[in-house]
């Protein structure tokens, strides 16, 4: 419950939130720094931890952009939130910062303005296309210095900040993005946008990086919700991480991915570019489910509940998101219990209800919504209790 007085300069904040404010309220901004293709909607989280009380923590072992960690947050709940893709906990670990958005701008501005080179500037028609040269070198300075050190709150939201403008539509008016035309939730292949850009003759525009980073960490970062305590882990969730957590849960807000949808990192490669990686696109599926058959991917699926429970109160609960490409012919409710039987009943399932049609836009359109195969399918959430 939020009010704002009618000059925006002071705030009354009545909280935790005790219904999610509506989808354009100030304090939701945040939870959109970057856009992401996989992510659910914020009343997922937010509405399954309706009867979570004061102290209890909250885990999302397949964080994504930390959709569940800032919906915890507004509910004045601590959480941790996992995951092995590097983008995805760059910008999660941003839903915990509480910075002054002059203070993002003003580190964006003394990286740029410092006078050094950076190691590497990437070449090549994709690069020629896909930034000015100006632009690019400001990115650059950006990436290597952000690389080196991004310890502190304000380097933290600078990161995330960057990931979300690095490539996105071109628009009237000032510019939000600083790349060539593209689209905003995932990154081109370069062969693609090189005959894309050449097609329809579109040539990169020189964007000043401080000015876009001004005018967005002022919109996102002006109106926060107090911090909370919680953190973002990196790391492989099939592989024990009770030595990395202190706590012990009471619930489990989650949406494993899909099986069949494997291409997180090569549909990110240009924002893991940002973060370190290869200036090549990388196909790998290292640290991710194995989606080789249904049965190996309820198997490591069923190794991570094992994981979760190693840190779970008794009594826990697990609210799962789940759901299935029209491409496979996967029965994901099946799948999902299977992969909760390997488990010796540690898991017991209360309920699993129909969840509807993921909406536009919060799925990849390709996959989930593709009419030649029938159109997206229902999602299923599940609601189980740890026994163990």
């Amino acid at each position: 419950m939020v009010s704002l007085s009618q000059n925006h300069n002071k705030i009354n904040i009545l909280f935790p939130f005790s219904t999610l404010p509506n989808r354009l309220d100030p304090f939701l901004r945040l939870n959109a720094i970057c856009p992401y293709y996989t992510m659910f909607p914020l009343e997922f989280p937010f509405n399954s931890l309706s009867n979570a009380e004061s102290g209890e923590w909250v885990l999302d072992p397949f964080c994504g952009r930390g959709t569940t960690n800032y919906a915890a947050r507004l509910r004045n709940l601590p959480s941790i939130g996992i995951d092995s893709n590097p983008v995805a906990t760059s910008i999660a670990q941003a839903k915990f910062v509480n910075p002054k958005y002059s203070q993002v701008a003003k580190l964006c501005k003394k990286i740029i303005e410092y006078d050094f080179d950076p190691e590497e500037i990437p070449q090549g028609r994709f690069w020629d296309l896909c930034y000015h040269p100006s632009t690019l070198l400001q990115i650059c300075k950006l990436r290597e210095h952000l690389m080196r050190d991004c310890s502190t709150n304000v380097r933290i939201a600078l990161r995330a900040l960057m990931l979300g403008v690095l490539h996105g539509p071109l628009r009237k008016g000032l510019p939000s993005y600083l790349s060539n035309q593209m689209p905003r939730t995932y990154a081109t292949k370069p062969n693609s946008a090189i005959n894309f850009w050449e097609k329809r003759n579109l040539s990169p525009s020189e964007i000043n990086v401080v000015d876009v980073v001004e005018r967005k960490s002022k919109y996102l970062f002006t109106y926060l919700p107090p911090k909370i305590q919680g953190e973002i882990l990196e790391t492989d969730n099939r592989c024990s991480f009770s030595r990395l957590i202190k706590t012990k849960f009471n619930w489990i807000i989650t949406s494993p991915p899909y099986y069949g949808m494997s291409s997180y990192t090569s549909d990110q490669w240009l924002r893991n570019w940002f973060l370190g990686g290869t200036s090549q696109v990388d196909y790998s599926q290292k640290l991710q489910l194995c989606h080789g058959s249904e049965s190996s991917f309820a198997h490591e699926l069923s190794q991570v509940w094992k994981n979760v429970a190693d840190v779970c109160a008794n009594g826990a609960h697990m609210i799962t998101r789940f759901g299935s490409l029209p491409s496979l012919a996967c029965d994901p409710k099946s799948l999902l219990e299977h992969s909760l039987q390997y488990q010796n009943s540690e898991w017991e399932i209360l309920d699993i209800r129909d969840a509807g049609i993921p909406p536009q836009g919060m799925r990849q359109a390709e996959q989930f919504n593709n009419s030649n195969l029938g159109g997206a399918r229902n999602e299923i959430d599940l609601h189980a209790i740890f026994t163990g």
